[in-house]
């Protein structure tokens, strides 16, 4: 679920940072910048590992601040494909299931994805599982928000979320925002779905 990610990059001191040290000094900047953030094709990174390389430091005419190319690595959140994970249902919309992880909020088992036969309980917006019962009726299971449930990773998106042109009307609406990484998930199978399932 957590992944070492080794990255290159030139980092811009402030003038500001030039009485520490200039290590620590990366090292808050890394941090600063990277933290909490989706690295394009390469997850969420948690913070940063480790200092691999400090390059040589300059100044760019104009620019008080000092730049200088690092090498360093990242702890990132990116599951592995087919990996199985704990999560709670964060909303059920009959376009699937959101699920969260608490520091992450982008994945979603779409309605093909669910245990089989399913079905939308417009009433209670909520997804239900129809389990078999032995004398050939069903029994209705309901995947509640707040719910833990266990799923598997089926695959992962970017999107490249940097501005390239300037905002329109329709740009500026919340739901045109792209989300710059995306996770979807299954809970069609043996133990997955919600864990108190398999509990009982």
């Amino acid at each position: 679920m957590f992944v070492l990610s080794e990255l290159k990059s030139l980092v811009r001191l402030p003038a500001s940072q030039l009485g520490k040290s200039l290590p620590d000094a990366l090292r808050e900047e890394i941090n600063r910048k990277v933290s909490n953030k989706v690295v394009l094709n390469v997850g969420l990174a948690v913070c940063l590992f480790d200092i691999l390389e400090i390059g040589d430091s300059f100044v760019f005419p104009g620019d008080g601040a000092s730049h200088t190319h690092v090498q360093f690595r990242l702890l990132v959140f990116r599951p592995f494909m087919e990996e199985i994970i704990n999560g709670k249902i964060k909303s059920c919309s009959k376009d699937g299931v959101q699920i969260s992880l608490g520091f992450f909020e982008d994945i979603w088992v779409p309605p093909e994805s669910l245990q089989n036969p399913y079905r939308f309980d417009e009433a209670d917006q909520v997804w239900v599982w129809e389990y078999p019962t032995e004398d050939g009726g069903k029994h209705d299971l309901f995947m509640d928000p707040g719910e833990e449930i266990r799923f598997r990773v089926t695959s992962q998106s970017f999107s490249d979320t940097s501005p390239n042109v300037a905002p329109t009307e329709e740009s500026s609406e919340p739901n045109s925002e792209k989300i710059p990484y995306t996770i979807t998930a299954s809970v069609n199978g043996p133990g997955l779905g919600l864990i108190n399932w398999w509990n009982t």
